[in-house]
């Protein structure tokens, strides 16, 4: 799937991304960086809201889950259980979240658990940056659910 693509399903599946202005950069089974302007997330002191700041870190997370199921060739919903946001320093302008599998060596177990038993749990981090400098850090738990 293109950033385009996972874009145009963000928009269409989830509209609050569309409403926050994500824009998806990269979108491939190791990484998507979604970027996200001030504007639309904008809170009293004119710096991005925190919790545009989580959303927008959870969006970038379970996308890069979304595009890993899919070319996994699963069918399932998925969730996310519980998350942890650090908040290092103020957004004062667009910002990215770049999300990663916290630990990638366990995708195989989590796939293997899915297919065997439809449920499975995955953590995946995302980092937000805003001016090339970290901004914040989530770390989230993913249940995945297969349909039917």
């Amino acid at each position: 799937m293109s950033p385009s693509e996972l874009q145009q399903y963000l928009h269409e599946h989830i509209p609050i991304s569309e409403a926050m202005g994500v824009s998806v950069h990269t979108a491939s089974p190791e990484a998507v960086r979604v970027e996200a302007p001030l504007e639309p997330n904008i809170n009293h002191r004119s710096t991005v809201f925190g919790g545009s700041a989580s959303a927008v870190a959870i969006l970038s997370a379970w996308s890069l889950l979304h595009l890993r199921v899919r070319d996994a060739g699963l069918d399932a919903q998925l969730v996310i259980q519980r998350n942890a946001m650090d908040y290092e320093r103020p957004i004062h302008g667009a910002f990215t979240a770049e999300a990663r599998l916290a630990d990638p060596e366990r995708w195989e177990r989590f796939r293997k658990t899915l297919e065997r038993r439809g449920r499975a749990r995955i953590r995946v981090e995302s980092v937000l940056t805003f001016a090339d400098e970290p901004a914040g850090h989530l770390t989230g738990e993913f249940v995945a659910l297969t349909q039917g």
